[in-house]
């Protein structure tokens, strides 16, 4: 069907499409028939349609593509007794976002040997990975502590129940209201992240799981937090002028290494570490862990400023990083290359980059000056620089994730940028960037022809917060989420563009459907820039995303066609929220927005015009919402003060000391 068809059906999988187009249209299996044979409709379901005809009609005469979450049990059975393989396979291609609901189900009701589904998925592009794990078999419910945070994951849940929170720190009696679980549907489980935490304490939370039916389970967790500063063994501290005696310093050549009860730690005294382009990095730690660099000054380095591959435990503070990456010897059709017979553009050169390693706190540095910038989005995909390069996907599942990034300045400048500041590898599997459970907060973070952060891959409790973001052709990049929930809160997107003054969106989205599937959080930020707020990118050709956002500022200054919008979301998925978010276009001083108007719920002051342009360039924000929108865990109150009328707090959404700025 075309998306001008009255009965089209917009925001679903491909799979709810084409169950109200047959709906709506067939009266018999003939007619089935027919509508499938001559199926036009959008181009990601069409060769879905083209390939498993029969299988689809059978599918729907049976019943089995109408909803099936509130039939019984015997009728489950009777329904799915004789599904044969391709028929899974076509299941699992038209609802590739419910991997869990129809691998329990086909598992559990079918006559179909674990064999002959693990291959019907495979078939359907299903990952390897996780088939036969969504009833989460084995799984154990995890409470993982960064820092300031908790990230919880609790298996073998469905989509029909609710999963609350509250949560004390030992010493305090007072429990604290949680923002609520959030359902993940690949493995089926409930996940979330627990925020704003003190260092190094414990913590008690309680998750209660109601179904449909009102049966109540418990889950008790008890996590501390991770302490400011790592244990030191006071046998392993080196002064690096004790260590150094010039080019590449090499942790696995001098077998500097700690231990899970005291990490080795090199401290900067004095001498620049300046290593040549003769060596991969100007730092190696390579695979060993427990490893602390402190206050060091690093130039050079062929590749990479610091590196580390397969390691883990790994802390590095107060360090500046520059001068590092490969120079251009030859400018083909805009990129850059090291040489005339190189057949790939100079790309990934990083000044810290940590390669399928985990655990690790990169704080208080500073990551600047690469040897080469990146050339903008003109001729092609940017290629280049960036400061930071992480792939948290470490060989041992107990290391993986776990990354820290906080209160860093990573910047370019107006005509030297980087591709992505923070970049992450993988971008399109669930094993790539942060993965699960990481934190990026407090940092300043400027000038790139790419994306300013990109968390792309997993993304289970991958919080970003409280940072700066400025001149980037994208803020954040999210496209795509493989596994949710992440969070984007808090931060502070202004004045974007890349080094010809273009920009696409402060926050990107895309590829639910193509690579599904995780659902992402944007709460409280304060965004004011020229282009668009929230909007859909192509991954794998979709732009689909999955975003509840809440309580927003989103301010553009510039309209036209693509331009201009608070939010744009073209493909409309149906569990996406847009509610209280104060949107203001001040070129045309009214809200512009491309939204399913189901799923949103203006701030009360969206039209007010004086109120909302009143934000512009304003370095302190404090929105006024209803208390009804205030988000547990997440809303911070302006002085923990309500304001006059009771019906309204002070939501102090960003607070940005001018004079710690360099624009």
């Amino acid at each position: 069907m075309n998306k001008g068809d009255e009965n089209y059906t917009n925001g679903g999988q491909p799979g709810d499409v084409l169950y109200n187009y047959i709906n709506t249209n067939a009266s018999d299996r003939s007619t089935v028939s027919v509508l499938l044979a001559d199926y036009k409709g959008p181009k990601r379901l069409a060769p879905v349609v083209k390939m498993y005809e029969e299988e689809l009609a059978t599918l729907y005469t049976q019943q089995i593509l109408s909803p099936t979450s509130s039939i019984s049990e015997d009728e489950k059975k009777a329904r799915f007794a004789d599904i044969t393989s391709n028929q899974a396979s076509a299941l699992f291609a038209l609802y590739p976002i419910d991997t869990a609901k129809w691998m329990k189900i086909i598992s559990t009701y079918s006559g179909l040997s674990k064999n002959d589904i693990y291959e019907s998925a495979i078939t359907a592009g299903l990952d390897p990975s996780i088939v036969f794990a969504a009833s989460a078999s084995g799984f154990e419910d995890t409470a993982t502590p960064l820092i300031n945070s908790i990230g919880l994951v609790i298996y073998g849940q469905d989509e029909e129940s609710t999963a609350t929170v509250k949560f004390r720190a030992e010493d305090d009696t007072y429990w604290h209201k949680g923002l609520d679980l959030s359902w993940e549907p690949i493995y089926g489980s409930f996940a979330g992240s627990i925020v704003y935490l003190e260092a190094n304490t414990t913590y008690h939370i309680e998750v209660t799981v109601t179904d449909a039916y009102g049966d109540i389970v418990e889950h008790s967790f008890q996590a501390t937090t991770k302490p400011n500063t790592p244990p030191i063994d006071p046998n392993k501290i080196y002064y690096l002028s004790e260590v150094y005696s010039g080019g590449q310093l090499d942790l696995e050549a001098l077998n500097i290494e700690g231990s899970a009860d005291g990490y080795a730690k090199i401290i900067g005294d004095g001498p620049v570490i300046e290593a040549g382009s003769d060596v991969l990095a100007a730092v190696n730690i390579g695979n060993n862990s427990y490893v602390m660099l402190e206050n060091l000054t690093i130039k050079g380095g062929q590749r990479y400023g610091i590196f580390a591959k397969k390691a883990h435990h790994i802390w590095i503070k107060g360090c500046n990083v520059s001068e590092y990456g490969r120079e251009a010897v030859d400018i083909r059709n805009g990129k850059a290359y090291s040489s005339p017979t190189s057949n790939s553009p100079i790309n990934y050169d990083s000044g810290i980059y940590l390669e399928r390693s985990g655990i690790a706190v990169i704080e208080e540095c500073e990551v600047h000056s690469p040897n080469l910038g990146a050339n903008n989005w003109s001729v092609g995909h940017p290629k280049g620089a960036n400061a930071l390069q992480v792939w948290a996907y470490h060989d041992s599942d107990a290391y993986r994730g776990e990354f820290i990034v906080r209160n860093n300045r990573l910047y370019g400048t107006p005509n030297h940028r980087f591709n992505d500041v923070i970049e992450g590898r993988m971008n399109t599997e669930r094993r790539g960037g942060f993965v699960r459970n990481s934190a990026i907060y407090g940092n300043y973070i400027a000038y790139a022809n790419d994306d300013l952060i990109e968390i792309d891959g997993g993304q289970q409790n991958v919080l970003v917060y409280n940072n700066e973001l400025t001149q980037g052709y994208v803020g954040i990049s999210i496209a795509p989420n493989l596994l949710g929930p992440s969070y984007l809160f808090h931060n502070y997107i202004h004045d974007l563009g890349d080094d010809r003054g273009k920009e696409w969106t402060a926050i990107k989205a895309g590829g639910l459907l193509s690579k599904p599937a995780g659902k992402t959080y944007v709460i409280e930020n304060y965004i004011n820039t020229d282009r668009n707020g929230i909007a859909g990118s192509s991954v794998a050709g979709d732009s689909t995303f999955w975003i509840e956002a809440y309580n927003n500022i989103i301010l553009n200054r510039l309209s036209n066609n693509a331009v201009g919008l608070g939010i744009y979301d073209k493909e409309k998925f149906y569990l996406s929220k847009f509610v209280n978010n104060l949107i203001f276009n001040t070129k045309i001083n009214r809200p512009k927005i491309d939204v399913d108007f189901d799923s949103f719920v203006e701030h009360y002051k969206n039209h007010d015009e004086v109120y909302a342009s009143s934000f512009d360039n304003q370095p302190l924000v404090d929105l006024l919402i209803l208390n009804e929108f205030s988000i547990p865990n997440f809303t911070r109150k302006a002085n923990n003060l309500y304001d006059a009328s009771p019906s309204l707090v002070e939501n102090k959404i960003v607070e940005i000391n001018e004079d710690d700025l360099t624009k």
